[in-house]
């Protein structure tokens, strides 16, 4: 059979242990052990592979009840090969080295099981309800799978103040402690599609910013749509 559906770059790649990218849509993850995964990620799997619901405990639950934030994950455990997308979004990795990184829950594909997680509230959002004003902190050693619509910028807020649309930012240093920046209606009319709040995430100091270049999916549902609140990372970096 000929086809160019069989050309080398569709074909299975190894992956030398650990998480490596199929494609630039496509996560390959060789197991053995655990990982934890956005529910519904997973495309297809080879050897003795498991799924199981994964809960977010106690404290967890009760900080998405009140935010509205909602990880939904799945453990999988095992043996073989495992294959993650989120409706064809780019994929990137960021390894961590007993480091953190706040991330929009929407971009989060999948990570290590090694690795903790927790919510966060933005600055200054007071008793405001909208877009990525919860985020997720994902913390220790491991690798983790983002996702991003489309091919994202990374921003440096050093040297100037830096903004962006709540639902456009993927992730960015914890210790940049982003706030709440209000804008106009006039301005909120002019910039950027998100959920019409005037607000736009405002960062300062020394870290990284990645944006990516649109403000989620056009619809309300699915694994970038559960939450509304927007989508190694070593390529973005060199």
């Amino acid at each position: 059979m000929k086809s160019e559906l069989f050309a080398p770059a569709n074909l299975e790649q190894n992956v030398p242990g650990g998480f490596g990218l199929q494609n630039e849509r496509l996560l390959k993850v060789t197991l053995n052990g655990d990982l934890l995964a956005r529910q519904g990620a997973a495309v297809a799997w080879q050897g003795d592979i498991k799924f199981a619901f994964e809960g977010a405990g106690a404290k967890r639950m009760i900080k998405k009840l009140v935010t509205g934030e909602d990880l939904q994950l799945m453990r999988i455990s095992g043996q073989g090969d495992v294959f993650l997308a989120d409706y064809a979004a780019e994929v990137h990795i960021v390894y961590l080295e007993n480091e953190s990184v706040t991330v929009n829950g929407a971009n989060i594909l999948a990570f290590d099981s090694a690795l903790s997680w927790d919510l966060k509230r933005v600055q200054g959002v007071g008793g405001m309800a909208a877009q990525g004003l919860f985020n997720i902190v994902v913390q220790g050693t491991g690798a983790l799978a983002l996702t991003t619509i489309g091919t994202p910028v990374v921003l440096d807020p050093a040297t100037q103040p830096t903004f962006c649309d709540p639902a456009a930012a993927v992730a960015w240093s914890t210790q940049l402690a982003p706030h709440v920046h209000k804008t106009d209606g006039i301005m909120k009319s002019l910039i950027g599609r998100g959920s019409g709040e005037l607000f736009s995430l405002a960062f300062h100091g020394q870290g990284f910013v990645i944006v990516q270049p649109s403000e989620g999916y056009p619809w309300s549902t699915g694994a970038q749509g559960q939450n509304t609140t927007g989508g190694g990372i070593g390529g973005l970096f060199s």
